[in-house]
């Protein structure tokens, strides 16, 4: 019997090349459709840069510790600040979590562990996604026919209002972030004689823990940029907050007011509250996507 020689041409078998063709019909269309892709998100991206930019060009001269800290200037004055707008913002944006937080993280377990398939977890599932879309002005009509008509204008009833908005995020973000919890871990804390509270406890909130702060954080943002709401419960003031049930200034409302005035100094103040409102929510932003970002 003969020895058959494998380097022989004709034996050899034929590998598959690993190098990239640049014409091949895969190369190109794959090509195509990432320069689309970046395409897509320069044109996306040029009006919040422009927005960015608008606003260090406008109120970066008049952003200093000066308008961090005194109060609203009068028609004629110059100087002042914006000190008790941002006071009064996080004063009620804390209220708002208070609220929310808890109530959204109670439902997300239920919804998510206790009956996630039962009728109230598929009607408070429906219900939260709904209200992802409810316009913000309406729950500032709601919470003055509630609270503002019996107690009056005060910091409490912004910060219920804004509760409203930041539930429904709060509720989905730590629903689904307890989903993504394997079930092999939930499992094996059972096999070890865990209660279900335990399981809660010590194995999916630490677990989900990221994707609730992120969700929370997200929530908080979106309320910390609040005007409409704010018109029907807060009202304004120019003085600093004393006590929750009084009116308070917030960031938007002074920024609604100032830009409206005829006055350059009112104007400039305007412009530097909302450079600083914008990078509040950015920070917030920032922060979201550095907790939620997957440990390797």
């Amino acid at each position: 019997m003969k020895d058959v020689d494998l380097k022989s041409p004709s034996i050899a078998p034929t590998l598959p090349t690993l190098e990239r063709e640049m014409f091949e019909p895969r190369a190109l269309k794959n090509g195509l459709l990432t320069g689309l892709t970046w395409f897509a998100a320069i044109v996306a991206s040029v009006p919040l840069f422009s927005v960015i930019f608008m606003l260090i060009m406008e109120g970066g001269s008049r952003l200093d510790w000066e308008a961090l800290t005194e109060l609203p200037p009068t028609a004629f004055e110059t100087g002042g600040g914006f000190g008790n707008a941002i006071l009064g913002t996080l004063v009620m944006v804390g209220i708002a979590s208070l609220i929310s937080v808890p109530i959204g993280l109670l439902a997300a377990v239920y919804m998510s562990i206790l009956g996630p398939t039962s009728k109230l977890s598929i009607t408070a599932r429906f219900l939260s996604k709904t209200l992802t879309g409810f316009p913000s002005i309406l729950a500032g009509v709601f919470t003055y026919s509630v609270l503002v008509i019996t107690f009056g204008y005060s910091a409490l009833a912004g910060g219920i209002a804004l509760s409203v908005l930041m539930l429904p995020t709060v509720v989905l973000a730590a629903e689904e972030a307890m989903r993504q919890v394997p079930q092999r871990m939930k499992d094996a804390a059972f096999g070890m004689g865990c209660t279900r509270t335990q399981v809660i406890m010590k194995v999916v909130l630490p677990t989900g823990l990221p994707g609730i702060i992120t969700g929370v954080l997200l929530a908080v943002a979106g309320a910390a940029g609040e005007s409409a709401p704010l018109l029907f419960t807060a009202l304004f003031s120019n003085y600093y907050l004393s006590e929750v049930m009084e009116p308070t200034a917030s960031l938007s409302i002074l920024i609604y007011n100032f830009s409206a005035m005829p006055f350059d100094n009112q104007i400039q103040l305007a412009w530097a509250a909302s450079l600083t409102l914008v990078l509040i929510v950015l920070v917030i932003n920032i922060l979201a996507r550095l907790i939620g970002q997957p440990k390797v």
